[in-house]
């Protein structure tokens, strides 16, 4: 499916319904079937893509509602990475994972959210993975030299599990990286894990760079100076950022810097429930257009939609959608 001009997508996580935080603590518990959690999955997860379609988004995601958060959902699937099951009683918190020998090879299963997705929608599909430098971050390390050397060997591991990815019907593929922004230090190491991630993976690749989004709030603060010139090596076609919320100072590093890939530019503030109108959405986009081409600009959410209510997170993505629409015809004319 060919996308427009100015293309509007989602990060990847849709809005958690209360009844759905409820099944995953009781599955937790031991109050609830894996089948009975599996059915509310699938069923949260068709609403969120319809939410999507409704608002008007072009690239959209299965909302991300069968992963309890960022980590977890694949620390359980790494061949290698030891979980211990009982070590939460809520589903938003992390597991006690550790990593005692090397990471195996085996399939994760991401595939399934690739198909599920090509069922359910025609639009344009994404799906988000979370990064080697995120997951070494929360994944206790007893076996490796240092986390640059967890990381590389993660992402060879995980690099299989794109490519299949791509084989099911992938188009789209977003790697996940808030941990950029708390050890800038660790960027040159980092990318280079991502690199590897992405090597021979045949899908438009998007590197999401935020400031956290745990429990709907900020985990750092600061510029997005550090990524520049690094993040410029990233074998990427797209780098998703936030301003919404941090003000667009950071849109002149890309007058700075010759990026050579897309920005995905972050129009929508998820840390409030405050909507924007469309009319704000369109300002935003026409204000990085002084920066930057058209077809240079892919339009988002800063992050995820996971902390905020249902409603909000549909009239959210429809102003963004609308006020997307706006600058399109302006540009048309």
């Amino acid at each position: 499916m060919s996308l427009p001009l100015l293309p509007t997508t989602v990060i990847g996580s849709y809005s958690m319904p209360s009844w759905l935080e409820r099944a995953k603590n009781d599955y937790l518990q031991r109050k609830l079937s894996r089948r009975d959690l599996e059915e509310m999955y699938d069923t949260a997860r068709k609403a969120a893509i319809k939410d999507q379609e409704v608002a008007g988004v072009d690239v959209v995601s299965d909302g991300e509602l069968q992963r309890d958060n960022m980590i977890d959902y694949f620390a359980e699937r790494l061949p290698g990475v030891q979980v211990d099951q009982g070590s939460k009683r809520l589903y938003y918190d992390f597991f006690d994972s550790v990593v005692r020998s090397k990471l195996a090879t085996g399939s994760l299963g991401l595939a399934d959210e690739v198909r599920f997705l090509k069922r359910y929608t025609d639009r344009t599909g994404k799906v988000s993975i979370s990064g080697p430098h995120s997951l070494v971050k929360r994944i206790r390390n007893q076996h490796y030299q240092n986390e640059e050397a967890f990381a590389l060997d993660l992402a060879k591991v995980m690099n299989s599990e794109l490519r299949e990815m791509v084989r099911a019907g992938a188009t789209h593929l977003q790697i996940d990286e808030p941990y950029y922004s708390g050890f800038p230090e660790d960027l040159p190491w980092a990318l280079k894990a991502v690199n590897t991630l992405v090597e021979g993976v045949n899908a438009n690749i998007t590197l999401h760079v935020c400031y956290g989004n745990r429990y709907g709030k900020p985990s750092f603060e600061g510029s997005y100076r550090y990524l520049f010139p690094g993040v410029l090596e990233a074998k990427v076609h797209t780098v998703s950022l936030e301003f919404a919320r941090r003000g667009e100072d950071d849109l002149r590093l890309f007058k700075e810097f010759d990026a050579p890939f897309k920005l995905g530019l972050g129009v929508i503030d998820v840390k409030t429930h405050d909507v924007e109108s469309p009319g704000l959405v369109a300002d935003r986009i026409r204000r990085a257009l002084d920066i930057l081409p058209a077809d240079k600009l892919v339009i988002n959410p800063d992050c995820g939609c996971v902390h905020l209510p249902r409603e909000v997170a549909f009239s959210k993505l429809a102003a963004m959608a609308e006020g997307t629409r706006q600058v399109r015809e302006e540009i048309a004319k």
